[in-house]
């Protein structure tokens, strides 16, 4: 299906969508029909159907954010190394976003882009397996980057806009992650895992303090630590406890 030797650049090529259901569905069905291989990135001005994380809506408004799926060939990594694509794909989103927003760029555990107590932008990452082989991932990226009215449903929403006061051209900006997740994918390929696992828990949101957390109906307030290579996070609480993810929500300040 992808060539395992695939070194095209990751955003070449680079496809830009009017509307589409989801870039990722989009992607998905191209690299199942062989038409995209490893590098490819699809760009759409809108979602109708834009799919986050643990089953939700990714809501935007037209013309406004980045939109955006990249297909990668992941055949060279072990299947217990799928954390690995999603810090790789978070240190990229921070480098390119704190390029403009700044230091007070975080990453939310799992991969969520904050800036403040405030969600910026999110990553759904679909990994396709074949018995024992990680054939591909398709990396969506969602960015809030000129929108300023967001859904009531959404909690703590910010743009690019909103953080700087100036207008920005989405499709530009995409290009310049493309090239973001470029240089750290290639960081991965050179043996940078442990690497960017350290970069990632730097960057982590509220490392060291003390907040709130529900698991099931509990809620309970531990320090964050740390998240592991295999995606588990690392709390103290009294004693030191680890959780893997969709175990645990996010009780964040208004």
């Amino acid at each position: 299906m992808l060539p395992i030797n695939a070194k095209t650049p990751i955003g070449h090529p680079f496809l830009v969508l009017a509307q589409v259901d989801s870039t990722n569905i989009y992607a998905i069905d191209k690299v199942q029909a062989n038409l995209a291989a490893h590098g490819a990135a699809f760009f759409a001005h809108h979602q109708i159907k834009g799919k986050g994380q643990m089953g939700k809506q990714w809501k935007d408004d037209s013309g406004s954010n980045i939109l955006l799926s990249v297909v990668l060939n992941t055949q060279f990594f072990l299947i217990s190394q799928q954390f690995a694509i999603s810090i790789m794909t978070a240190l990229a989103c921070y480098d390119f976003f704190s390029k403009y927003a700044g230091e007070e760029t975080t990453i939310k555990w799992p991969n969520d882009l904050y800036w403040r107590d405030r969600k910026a932008g999110g990553i759904l990452i679909e990994n396709h397996l074949k018995g024992s082989i990680w054939q591909y991932s398709v990396l969506g990226i969602g960015i809030n980057i000129n929108q300023t009215s967001f859904d009531p449903s959404l909690q703590n929403p910010v743009s690019l806009k909103q953080i700087t006061g100036k207008t920005f051209d989405p499709e530009e900006l995409a290009k310049q992650l493309c090239q973001s997740l470029e240089n750290r994918f290639q960081e991965l390929e050179n043996g940078g895992m442990q690497a960017q696992l350290e970069a990632y828990n730097r960057i982590l949101y509220k490392r060291g303090e003390r907040v709130s957390l529900k698991k099931e109906t509990i809620l309970f307030q531990p320090i964050i630590k740390e998240v592991r290579a295999n995606g588990r996070l690392v709390v103290d609480n009294g004693i030191e406890e680890d959780y893997d993810l969709g175990q645990l929500v996010w009780v964040i300040p208004n």
